[in-house]
């Protein structure tokens, strides 16, 4: 498995909008319907990689908790099923259900949307502001699979924190690490 960096996303940059299907409920989506009140974290992600498969369980508990206080959680999945079906709108679906996701997952089917993020991995974590303005971009927190440190959200915690007690993280982020986003 190829390591793949999340690329730069620069401060302050307005998050690109999109129109994308809801894999659960199978309705279409616009980032101005879904963004949250105080923030919105959208979550490039897949079914299969085992970065995310990793992290699930902290994405699901951190978005029930932040969805409380205001910040929106979307998940987007732009990998090409031809090559991996285990990635596709049904299965999307399943995982969804069966983890209990309290933030849609969408499907970018064309892979614009994670063009014009910039997303190049799974997971590719982005938090924006109550403008869609970029607060953060990089990795949830240091735990790999394998390596035997907790998984605990602690950037991104930390960035979603500040976010809402009105404070600039003065950090810079670590990039996120994962599977690289399968083209087509």
């Amino acid at each position: 498995m190829a390591l793949t960096e999340s690329n730069d996303f620069t401060v302050g940059k307005i998050a690109p909008d999109f129109k994308l299907p809801n894999t659960v409920d199978n309705k279409t989506y616009e980032l101005n319907h879904l963004k949250g009140k105080k923030g919105t974290a959208i979550l490039f992600i897949c079914n299969h990689c085992p970065f995310v498969v990793h992290i699930n369980n902290e994405l699901v508990k951190m978005a029930n908790e932040y969805i409380k206080k205001g910040i929106n959680f979307i998940a987007i999945s732009s990998n090409d099923v031809n090559y991996y079906p285990q990635d596709g709108p049904t299965k999307m679906k399943q995982v969804a259900e069966n983890l209990n996701y309290p933030f849609p997952y969408l499907y970018d089917e064309s892979q614009e949307v994670a063009k014009a993020y910039d997303a190049v991995c799974t997971p590719d974590l982005y938090l924006f502001d109550s403008e869609l303005k970029s607060v953060y971009h990089g990795q949830l927190d240091s735990s790999r699979p394998g390596s035997g440190i907790p998984v605990t959200g602690k950037d991104f915690r930390i960035a979603m924190d500040l976010l809402l007690e009105g404070k600039v993280n003065t950090e810079t982020p670590k990039p996120s690490i994962g599977c690289g986003i399968k083209w087509q």
